[in-house]
């Protein structure tokens, strides 16, 4: 569904991705480990838009979309949840969670669907759904920044760094939802970056590995790291 060919990017003059390359598919969650400074969020930012490229193509079901805005790319389903959850601290935590679908102008019987389907996967954000933005927990946020990130998300779901700085059991919680997704919504592929993923090793069906903006496959059975389509 998604492939990414040959993508290179720099920040400052820093070159941070490395004709990186990879695809995610449909009903699938890929997880990305590396370390800090490794490219995993520049690898998100990159394909949302939110970056330059230098070189490379951005395919989303066969069309290039590396040239679209960025808003666009909330547009053609792709659902983006940050590290730093980016909540709106005067708006209550049901506005936050509607905000990507106001901005589309999404038709109002499609938000309230789209709502009770986020709802419905986190019973928990119905609680706290008319609190103001700032006046919930990190690990909280976390939570409304994925179900913010769902109102769009039609075909693809990236999730930056989400279990960094949760609680143990918010954290067991959230896996559960990203299970639940993984296994109810078969049209969704959904990526995952993380530092630490071993509350994902039931969850993914694929564990890529970063290093120094490359991307390697993992093959546990073999215990080695084979490289993916660069140069």
């Amino acid at each position: 569904m998604l492939k990414i060919e040959n993508l290179s990017v720099d920040i400052a003059g820093v070159q941070v991705l490395r004709d990186l390359s990879f695809e995610l598919t449909s009903g699938t969650c890929t997880v990305l480990i590396g370390r800090n400074g490794a490219g995993k969020t520049t690898t998100l930012r990159s394909i949302m838009g939110l970056l330059p490229r230098q070189s490379g193509r951005i395919v989303l079901d066969g069309q290039d979309i590396q040239d679209r805005p960025s808003q666009d790319r909330a547009r053609i389903g792709i659902g983006y949840a940050p590290e730093d959850r980016r909540l709106i601290g005067h708006f209550s935590i049901e506005d936050n969670i509607l905000l990507p679908a106001i901005a589309l102008n999404m038709p109002k019987d499609e938000r309230e669907s789209r709502l009770a389907k986020v709802y419905d996967f986190m019973p928990e954000l119905v609680k706290l759904k008319s609190r103001p933005g700032g006046g919930v927990s990190g690990g909280q946020g976390k939570m409304v920044a994925l179900g913010r990130a769902l109102m769009v998300a039609d075909k693809v779901l990236f999730l930056d760094e989400p279990f960094q700085g949760l609680a143990p059991a918010l954290a067991l919680d959230y896996a559960r939802t990203l299970s639940r997704l993984r296994d109810d919504r078969s049209d969704l592929c959904i990526l995952v970056t993380e530092s630490s993923p071993k509350l994902l090793d039931s969850i993914a069906d694929e564990t890529l590995l970063i290093e120094r903006g490359a991307v390697e496959r993992r093959d546990s059975s073999a215990g080695t790291n084979r490289r993916l389509g660069t140069g």
